[in-house]
């Protein structure tokens, strides 16, 4: 049993992935500390806020609503709420849809776990991937995701990198082994601007991505997932090209 783990998200404090986080942690940790978004957060990648005071919500014994961003919260838990008393991990989730691809790129429940591994403190991003928004099978990350996490911490990982951990919309019994697999393409093949007028005739603007099967290379996440396995990818902040930078190093100098 680990001593203590700081929780976060993405989907808001009240969401119900967060509930089954909740459930997870207890399973593998003594003390449990929640550190949340009082809304949702969606997208907001490894967002911190520099321009605005952040304010905290005291939500129960260790539980705590921020107004900001999932990095915003891990920053909070790990450098002022625990900051004398850090957690042995950080757990993000788990997220309300799945996290593969490029959208990592964007992802909340990433971005949260990024900064926590940022600030020196183990963490892993989860995710619930579904076929019905309005069926999402929690019972899947909430039955298998202590077994998946304890597996995780015994084997180990590199410090300057996050695993991100996606399950699939299966019943437990259902789910596939655990798989390691490389970020793929992902589904995102572009977005769109849906532009509406409100009832002051004032124009107004939702973005959103559109998605779709795209090629996706060799051992990639997303080919893992939609084989009913649990997908677990290291990801880290470091994203230099290292084809591009070999064809540049041809023509500009290096130090």
């Amino acid at each position: 049993m680990l001593d203590r783990v700081l929780l976060t998200n993405d989907d808001g404090i009240d969401a119900p992935g967060l509930k089954v986080l909740e459930e997870i942690a207890a399973q593998i940790a003594r003390e449990v500390w929640v550190v949340a978004p009082e809304h949702d957060q969606s997208g907001q990648s490894h967002a911190v806020s520099l321009h605005h005071a952040l304010r905290i919500t005291d939500r129960g014994d260790r539980r705590f609503g921020v107004t900001g961003t999932p990095g915003d919260c891990a920053a909070m838990g790990l450098c002022h709420l625990m900051k004398d008393n850090l957690p042995n991990l950080v757990l993000s989730g788990v997220n309300r849809g799945l996290n593969l691809g490029l959208e990592t790129v964007f992802s909340g429940t990433v971005g949260g776990a990024m900064t926590a591994m940022m600030l020196g403190v183990p963490a892993l991003a989860l995710s619930q991937a579904f076929v019905d928004r309005n069926n999402v099978p929690w019972d899947c990350s909430r039955t298998l995701g202590a077994g998946v996490v304890r597996r995780l911490l015994d084997l180990g990982w590199g410090k300057d990198a996050v695993l991100n951990i996606n399950f699939p919309p299966t019943a437990p019994a259902d789910a596939g082994e655990i798989t390691l697999a490389r970020q793929g393409v992902g589904m995102v093949a572009g977005m769109n601007v849906d532009t509406r007028t409100d009832p002051r005739g004032m124009t107004y603007h939702w973005l959103n991505f559109r998605r779709g099967d795209r090629p996706q290379g060799p051992e990639s996440d997303y080919t893992a997932l939609k084989a009913g396995r649990i997908v677990v990818t290291p990801l880290r902040y470091d994203r230099t090209d290292e084809e591009a930078y070999a064809a540049l190093a041809e023509r500009l100098p290096r130090l």
